[in-house]
């Protein structure tokens, strides 16, 4: 679990590619003794578990399933990317609960500024648009967000956020430009809640709806 409040910008060192997989060698700053084989470090908002390490850089696999519904495969060397480590128990949640489990890749469509800020507008499916709402959160690339406003159009779903000076001083959405891809993970309460309702697919659990309240003596 993570909070979306980028610790630091990496850069990616080597890019080693297999049929099955591929494995990332990630420059950091960490300082490399807390971080050991097995833990979990978001990569541009993916959750990708760490195989090796040496002074300075660590190595994470990142499987053909993940390649598929992220830009990771699209990472070259030097390219910057945002890193962020495992939430503690004790830790303050300053943004808000992220799993670094990508819901879809999302597109750029357009930035105006405001004020000192960047209006962003993006695009995604309109699956995952769904579970998208204005004043909500939402992580792009792994950075945690409010979203401003949401639109349903024929494409899928658009929703805008404000980019402040310092979310684009320390991590990668300072060289978003139009048509990029972004990964984007929606706030996962909200998937829990329709599924408890009985939405989402299910259909052992019936509806919460205004005739099974009345039902139940409300």
């Amino acid at each position: 679990m993570f909070t979306g409040l980028i610790e630091e910008l990496g850069s990616v060192r080597a890019v080693e590619k297999s049929a099955a997989e591929w494995l990332l060698w990630i420059r950091c700053g960490f300082a490399i003794e807390p971080v050991r084989l097995g833990d979990s470090i978001a990569v541009s908002g993916a959750c990708l578990t760490v195989v090796e390490w040496r002074r300075g850089e660590f190595a994470v696999q990142v499987s053909a399933e993940s390649l598929r519904v992220t830009t990771l495969g699209s990472l070259l060397p030097g390219q910057e990317v945002n890193l962020e480590r495992a939430l503690r128990m004790g830790d303050r949640l300053d943004g808000h609960l992220v799993q670094g489990h990508v819901d879809a890749v999302g597109r750029v469509e357009r930035i105006a500024p405001r004020g000192q800020s960047l209006e962003t507008w993006f695009r995604v499916p309109k699956e995952t648009g769904r579970y998208i709402v204005p004043k909500g959160s939402v992580a792009v690339d792994g950075v945690s967000l409010t979203v401003n406003q949401v639109a349903d159009v024929a494409e899928g779903t658009r929703f805008s956020v404000n980019l402040i000076p310092h979310t684009r001083k320390k991590t990668t959405l300072a060289s978003l430009t139009a048509g990029r891809e972004v990964n984007v993970e929606t706030d996962l309460l909200g998937r829990y809640v329709e599924r408890l309702l009985g939405r989402g697919g299910g259909t052992a659990r019936r509806c919460v709806d205004e005739a099974f309240l009345q039902e139940q003596g409300f």
